[in-house]
């Protein structure tokens, strides 16, 4: 049987290693922390080794199963909270059915539920029909830059994926998510003093702020289609008709077709004046999860279960990318089963205790019943 003191003390123990993205020798602390215990349980170990100041990542495989198609589970270890954050803003409490903690939430508890089940199925000699995959990842808080295509090879060796974000809106899983797109905009104009040769000057704000209009008037509600210029820099001086200008941009989208329509109204950005240039980088950090036949079945397959434990397991969409997106048009992907609670990326980050225990069966029961 699954015991909520253990668990939650193994919760509590790796929210206690702070592991934001930006620290990846802390990140690395952790994934050794991580492994020693799935050694220790006969999981075979893999790295990928740190890149481009990310990473490192972890693959693990159940003994059992051998090499064919397996259950892939998708987990990352990186955190939004900065180093620090443990001992002053957000230490490690319980209130209730609470428990708070830097990442406790999104998502180091939904990680340990998997490494739980697969801990209680060991504890029981049990063996899945199915060989359990995990690929542990540092770096998803950011957009997945160094793990992305690790992840695609790994969904070559999957028929499901299961990944696990927490839960939403009361323990609802997630069985398609938005598309997301990052842009860095620079503008380039001429100087000129504000007073003796303004008019010589060629204003890169000027050009800029006519774009923020633009690309803020792409956003269709309806359509489910955002766009959020969220930054913007530029100009050296109040006297100075401003030479140069940046905005940063995300862009979300539900769908392949709305993705293409969005990319396509940014990507295609021309100069209003002609003596200011524009130079677009960047372009889609992750692809549309939509919700295909075969995520349906496998959440069907799922609510079934978790009508059998005892809880209704409800679905949602969510407006944030994950992991999930990178094979969702390829592979059977269920999101968020992982904790329930609430205040991802913030000083109020906290899962719900009760919900340890029953989502922990939940993945249990899908390591066992997925064929």
């Amino acid at each position: 049987m699954l015991d909520p003191k253990e668990m939650l003390e193994g919760i509590r123990r790796w929210v206690e290693i702070e592991t934001p993205t930006s620290a990846p020798g802390e990140v690395a602390r952790l994934m050794r922390d991580v492994a020693a215990g799935f050694a220790d349980l006969g999981a075979g170990i893999g790295w990928i080794e740190e890149r481009d100041g990310r990473g490192p990542h972890l693959e693990l495989r159940s003994p059992w199963g051998g090499d064919g198609p397996g259950i892939l589970i998708l987990s990352h270890l990186d955190t939004v909270h900065p180093l620090g954050t443990l001992a002053d803003r957000l230490p490690f409490r319980i209130d209730g059915d609470r428990a708070y903690g830097p990442g406790i939430y999104d998502m180091k508890a939904g990680a340990f539920l998997a490494f739980a089940a697969f801990r209680e199925l060991v504890r029981e000699g049990r063996e899945t029909p199915l060989p359990l995959r995990w690929l542990i990842t540092a770096d998803e808080e950011v957009g997945s830059p160094t793990s992305r295509e690790v992840i695609r090879a790994a969904g070559d060796k999957a028929r499901h994926v299961l990944v696990t974000e927490p839960a939403r809106d009361g323990g609802k899983c997630v069985t398609a998510r938005k598309g997301t797109a990052r842009y860095a905009i620079h503008f380039t104009g001429r100087a000129a003093h504000s007073g003796a040769r303004h008019a010589d000057g060629r204003s890169a704000i000027r050009e800029m702020a006519r774009h923020v209009l633009e690309l803020e008037a792409i956003t269709d509600h309806a359509a489910e289609i955002t766009t959020n210029v969220g930054l913007v820099s530029g100009g050296t001086a109040v006297n100075t008709v401003a030479e140069t200008a940046r905005l940063d941009l995300d862009v979300r989208f539900p769908s392949e077709e709305a993705m293409r329509c969005a990319l396509a109204a940014v990507e295609e950005r021309k100069a209003h004046d002609g003596d200011v240039d524009i130079r677009i980088e960047g372009g889609l950090s992750r692809p549309p999860y939509e919700r295909s036949a075969a995520t349906a079945r496998l959440y069907e397959h799922a609510r079934g279960l978790a009508a059998e434990i005892g809880f209704e397991l409800g679905e949602t969409r969510s407006g944030g990318g994950s992991d999930g997106n990178f094979l969702a048009d390829r592979l059977p992907v269920l999101d968020g089963i992982g904790i329930d609670g609430d205040g991802a990326h913030t000083l109020h980050e906290h899962m719900l205790i009760s919900s340890m225990v029953p989502h922990a069966m939940l993945i249990r029961r899908l390591m066992e019943t997925l064929e």
